[in-house]
């Protein structure tokens, strides 16, 4: 049993993820902008007001946890662009260091890269990625980031599209890539319950296979 803080508890993944870590026994520490969005009350769940922009709000409550986990996300903007992956993971790895917590899991999507696109569907490809763009930019930069980052094991995940659906017992299939692909290389599924991603992120915190990686996940349809 693990002890979690959790940044973007209050979003739709996050909370099935605060309640799959509580059904498994881990203590979690939510860290969220307005408490009162949390609803959920359980004696190994600590619900606490932090700025996940600033290290020196989150340090406190990162202190004495086993991983952060961050299910944060952020609205596509036209006019000034997306910021908030960076600034906020910018915050967590220094308090992370501050606070001597090695490993954080975190969520970005398919298609990060503006080149790896081009097998994807007409609709996806000229249609959605262009109107998430502003996001996929924010969450590719702050990949990169990551990958600079020498001294804390870290891992992204990237799901496709996301159904607001619980966790179900379905396989998952990953690639350590911008998307899973079939034996022809184009993409396999173009969605995924938050559930499910929930569940594969809470995984991560038994194995070290994807330390330090970034992979793309989707379930199998039986």
């Amino acid at each position: 049993m693990m002890k979690i803080a959790v940044l973007g508890a209050t979003g739709q993944t996050g909370q099935y993820l605060v309640n799959q870590a509580l059904q498994q026994g881990h203590s979690v520490t939510a860290i969220v902008r307005n408490p009162g969005k949390l609803t959920v009350q359980h004696e190994k769940l600590k619900v606490v007001e932090g700025n996940i922009f600033s290290e020196d709000s989150l340090k406190p409550h990162f202190q004495g946890q086993d991983a952060v986990i961050s299910c944060l996300g952020f609205p596509a903007s036209f006019l000034s662009g997306v910021t908030g992956y960076t600034l906020s993971m910018r915050a967590a790895v220094n308090a992370m260091r501050e606070a001597k917590v090695n490993r954080i899991i975190t969520m970005t999507s398919w298609y990060t890269d503006p080149n790896s696109g081009t097998q994807s569907s007409y609709l996806i490809r000229f249609l959605l990625l262009p109107m998430i763009r502003s996001v996929l930019s924010n969450m590719f930069e702050m990949e990169h980031f990551l990958k600079k980052t020498q001294d804390v094991n870290w891992t992204i995940v990237r799901p496709p599209g996301l159904k607001n659906l619980p966790a179900t017992g379905k396989e998952f299939l990953t690639h350590e890539g911008y998307f899973v692909p079939d034996s022809n290389g184009l993409p396999v599924g173009s969605a995924v319950g938050r559930g499910d991603v929930a569940r594969f992120m809470l995984f991560l915190l038994n194995t070290d296979v994807w330390f330090n990686k970034a992979v793309a996940i989707t379930t199998k349809n039986e």
